[in-house]
């Protein structure tokens, strides 16, 4: 069978050789490469990360047994705290090249290279001896009502209240710190961060036949435009209204393609699905199912119930009220809207055979209304009252990118990030089955329907995105791996560990692959798609019908059925 390249995913049937010949399966291959690469190093420290836990372990379980919070707790819950894999050195050298272009204003420079503020040093100074002497005056306090074995409530208060003056000064100096900032240069680690990435990425380009002195050179370009998005997407008075480095990215591919045109320099490397199904299996490891306990039941219902009603409701609506001619662009809007954004858009348009301008549709309007609504639901969340976790639910149900609903729901409040980044991560995981059962649906029903054709079961594995096991085989090895370790040794090696470097990374692929969409747009070519507003009006409604049942859903789950849950949170 002949392959169209204007589709995501041909529907060859499957051989062995696609284990060295497709991009899906390549995704897999890097994706875990790092994470294999990360988890070795991970656990070579392990010993000696877990011996500090235990001593730290040792001085909480003591200090707890005492009335008082006392400052050898503190001082132990924080060192444990800052006990991680990060820092372990081979990933903390590692990690120094994955930083990207950060916020800036006045002058774009200050994305990559920042100085210490010499004008703040004086208050950092100033605020660190204050701390020294507020716990030294802690100590005295607490000394005397260990003196009296804690039993007098007079002196117990009066260490609780230095302690509590102590903590107030060290949060003051943290401020100032940060204010000070530190002496940092990016440049260099972007350079080496391309060329190894260029190189990977190459290495599969090469064995699945492309030139791979094409591809590097094209490489840098695309990399030289992400770095120029996340610049662009950086500037504070317009990040604050939503406007990121990949909302830039894909604008600035788009921008370069309908003027001057795509270079034919970089035309090698732009590779959609590529970059973004190697994210995706990065992604996998971030989805671990101890995130997901801790939300519990109502949780799994706003994310698992809703969406799959919101989907098919959506498709539904667009076949037979709004008689959209494309079912394949009808599907993957609906899925984008609906699960994750790109992330499922990417694989339901593969297992649908969308045409590749209708992803580059399905993505667009997922960016521009993902930018509207992470500024817009805060908003309208604080005006009416609603509750912390109530709106972070909301959040996370709705706001189509990962990133946007830790975002939002951080505008919100501590407990409404954790419960929307929760219930995200939960969502994330219909990806895989998303994608299966637009699979089954169009293999086995709309194409046999279409032209007359007997699908076999095969037919379904043959199309299905074999990228989606890689995303599974991830979440499930990393899940199992943090519940085998126990809950320290997870925070430490996985959650501040492994996915120091796997997230950082996936940003960084997912932004290329926006950079190479808005490369592969050419607006002539989607103008048809828009005929009469169908697309735009199917996202809106969809888009309508998923914030009402989902807030609904969120507030019955967490208010009328599991109040307790809620008030744990």
């Amino acid at each position: 069978m002949a392959t169209d390249s204007n589709i995501v995913v041909d529907d060859g049937r499957a051989k062995w050789s696609d284990l060295w010949l497709k991009e899906d399966y390549w995704a897999i291959w890097i994706g875990f490469f790092i994470i294999i690469v990360t988890g070795l190093i991970m656990m070579n420290g392990r010993a000696d990360i877990e011996a500090k836990i235990n001593k730290y372990n040792t001085i909480i379980a003591a200090e707890k047994a005492k009335p008082i919070k006392t400052i050898e707790l503190i001082d132990a819950q924080a060192a444990k705290k800052g006990v991680t894999g990060a820092k372990l050195p081979a990933a903390k050298t590692i990690i120094s090249y994955l930083g990207k272009p950060g916020k800036w204003s006045g002058n774009p420079m200050g994305s990559f290279i920042s100085h210490k503020k010499a004008d703040k040093v004086p208050a950092y100074d100033a605020a660190k001896a204050a701390t020294k002497d507020a716990k030294a005056a802690a100590k005295l306090a607490q000394d005397a009502a260990a003196a009296a074995n804690f039993e007098n409530a007079d002196l117990n208060k009066a260490a609780e209240g230095a302690i509590a003056k102590w903590q107030k000064a060290k949060k003051a100096e943290d401020k100032a710190k940060k204010a000070v900032g530190s002496d940092k240069n990016i440049i260099p680690g972007l350079v080496v961060l391309c060329l190894g990435l260029g190189v990977i990425t190459g290495l599969g380009m090469v064995v699945m036949g492309y030139n791979f002195v094409s591809y590097f050179i094209g490489f840098v370009g695309v990399f030289a435009l992400s770095c120029l998005a996340n610049v662009l997407g950086g500037y504070k008075p317009t990040a604050a209204y939503g406007v990121n480095g990949e909302i830039m990215a894909i604008v600035t591919g788009m921008v370069i393609a309908n003027t001057i045109g795509t270079p034919k320099w970089i035309k090698p490397a732009v590779q959609v699905e590529y970059y973004i199904k190697a994210g995706l299996v990065l992604l996998g490891a971030e989805v671990l199912f101890n995130k997901i306990l801790a939300i519990g039941i109502p949780g799994i219902f706003v994310a698992w119930v809703v969406t799959p009603i919101v989907l098919v409701g959506t498709y539904i609506f667009g076949q037979k009220v709004l008689k959209m001619p494309s079912k394949t662009l009808n599907i993957t809007i609906s899925a984008d809207m609906s699960v994750c954004g790109t992330s499922a858009a990417i694989a339901v348009a593969a297992a649908c055979r969308a045409k590749k301008e209708e992803l580059t549709l399905s993505v667009g309007l997922s960016m521009v209304f993902t930018a509207i609504m992470m500024v817009a639901m805060p908003a309208f969340i604080k005006l009416v009252g609603l509750p912390e976790i109530l709106g972070g639910a909301w959040i996370g149900g709705t706001v189509d990118s990962t990133g946007s609903v830790a975002a939002a729901g951080a505008f919100l409040g501590p407990k409404a990030l954790q419960v929307a980044a929760t219930i995200k991560m939960i969502q994330n995981v219909l990806i895989g089955v998303s994608a299966f059962c637009v699979a089954i649906y169009f293999a086995t029903k709309v194409e046999k329907h279409d032209d007359g054709r007997t699908v076999g079961a095969m037919e379904i594995w043959n199309r299905f995105p074999k990228f989606v096991l890689g995303f599974a085989a991830a979440s499930i090895l990393l899940s199992t791996v943090a519940g085998s370790i126990g809950a320290d040794l997870d925070y430490a090696l996985i959650n501040k560990g492994v996915l120091s470097v796997t997230k950082p990374l996936r940003g960084h692929f997912f932004t290329l692959s926006f950079v190479a969409i808005g490369l592969a747009t050419n607006f002539r070519e989607l103008a048809h798609y828009f005929k009469g507003g169908k697309p735009l009006v199917l996202y809106v409604c969809g888009q309508t019908f998923n914030l009402c049942l989902t807030l609904f859903m969120a507030w019955i789950m967490f208010y009328k059925v599991f109040p307790e849950i809620t008030a744990s949170i």
